[in-house]
């Protein structure tokens, strides 16, 4: 199945073939969400089958709105087709914008909108094996010192998200 997402090409908003937009490099739209219930962040382990940056711990779920789907909407779809999350709310947290390299020759350029959805104990998790190999909540304070050890374990734009974000998307959560 061809996935069209929103690109911009010569100045314009165009659908681009999600694989294209990464082989080109060009500047696209994006959706990152965390969930987070209590000070622990629920992350996942990209599958071994993902195009890039597989076997890599991110974001609860990250990915790319369809052509004329909005990023709210996007957020809660791809929390059930990740990780088979239903029944959250996440909230607009940032929209940024980065350039990385995420190996194999392809380039994110990706300009984002950042959900966070707090959860509680009851929250099940149901990882769908072709978008993630594991999960694990992690207290946010050891997520910013794993990374910082070893950040080849970590994709690209969750680095730049502590780095450079963190305070903007987890607000108090970050300075405590």
């Amino acid at each position: 199945m061809t996935i069209m997402i929103p690109a911009w090409v010569n100045g314009t908003l165009t659908p681009v073939e999600k694989l294209e937009a990464h082989v080109k490099g060009l500047r696209h739209k994006a959706v990152s969400v965390f969930v987070v219930k209590g000070d622990a962040v629920l992350m996942q382990q990209r599958a071994l089958c993902k195009y890039h940056t597989s076997g890599l711990w991110t974001n609860t779920c990250c990915t790319h709105p369809e052509w004329d789907e909005a990023p709210e909407v996007c957020a809660v779809r791809r929390l059930d087709e990740e990780l088979g999350v239903r029944g959250l709310n996440p909230q607009h947290r940032h929209h940024l914008e980065y350039r990385a390299d995420v190996g194999g020759g392809l380039i994110e350029h990706e300009v984002v909108d950042v959900y966070v959805a707090d959860a509680d104990e009851t929250l099940a998790v149901l990882p769908n094996p072709d978008e993630v190999m594991a999960v694990e909540w992690v207290r946010f304070d050891d997520l910013v010192e794993q990374v910082a050890q070893h950040p080849d374990r970590y994709t690209p734009w969750l680095r730049i998200y502590l780095r450079d974000h963190a305070a903007t998307i987890f607000g108090e959560l970050a300075l405590l």
